[in-house]
């Protein structure tokens, strides 16, 4: 999907300026797969929407190309209001890569989750939306408090799971509580 999007803002048609690209996983419908797909901020010049606009079935058939599937992939194109700051809208796009729910539910979909993703990136920012993205990065330094960084972090609660990457197997092991 990260090649696919690659090919996608390469395409005369990509017309955005910056934007904020993450993967959210979530559980497949068969309870034991995942099932990745992307939340994308794309700024677009004022102009797109007078020339340069692109249909739904567009968007659509363009994606499909990009990702050169067989199939027309399901996705969802809306416009965001112009007084929108991206400051604000970038958080919301990069809350998380998967549900906390989703992770500790279910030990075995917990490790085909981590074989899937493994050496994938989950975020990326381009074009003009970097500088939105570097004053959010200064701006979440200033909220560290220097006390939390020095407190001991060693305690375990005793509902959670540890696992060890295993470099033979290319697998990770739960680690005895």
């Amino acid at each position: 999907m990260n090649k696919a999007f690659k090919r996608l803002t390469e395409l005369k048609a990509w017309s955005a300026k910056g934007w904020v690209k993450s993967t959210e996983v979530t559980k497949g419908r068969d309870g034991v797969s995942a099932h990745p797909h992307l939340h994308i901020l794309a700024m677009v010049p004022p102009s797109y929407f007078s020339h340069g606009y692109l249909s739904h079935a567009k968007w659509v058939a363009l994606w499909q190309q990009c990702l050169r599937v067989d199939y027309q992939p399901v996705i969802h194109v809306s416009a965001i209001a112009k007084h929108h700051d991206p400051k604000d809208l970038i958080p919301e796009i990069l809350k998380y890569q998967v549900k906390e729910s989703d992770l500790v539910a279910d030990r075995d979909w917990f490790l085909e989750l981590t074989r899937q993703l493994h050496k994938t990136r989950a975020i990326a920012i381009g074009g003009v939306l970097r500088h939105y993205m570097r004053e959010l990065e200064e701006k979440n330094q200033d909220l560290i408090d220097e006390s939390e960084e020095s407190e001991e972090t060693d305690e375990v609660d005793e509902g959670s799971l540890s696992f060890k990457w295993e470099r033979k197997s290319k697998t990770f092991k739960q680690l005895e509580a």
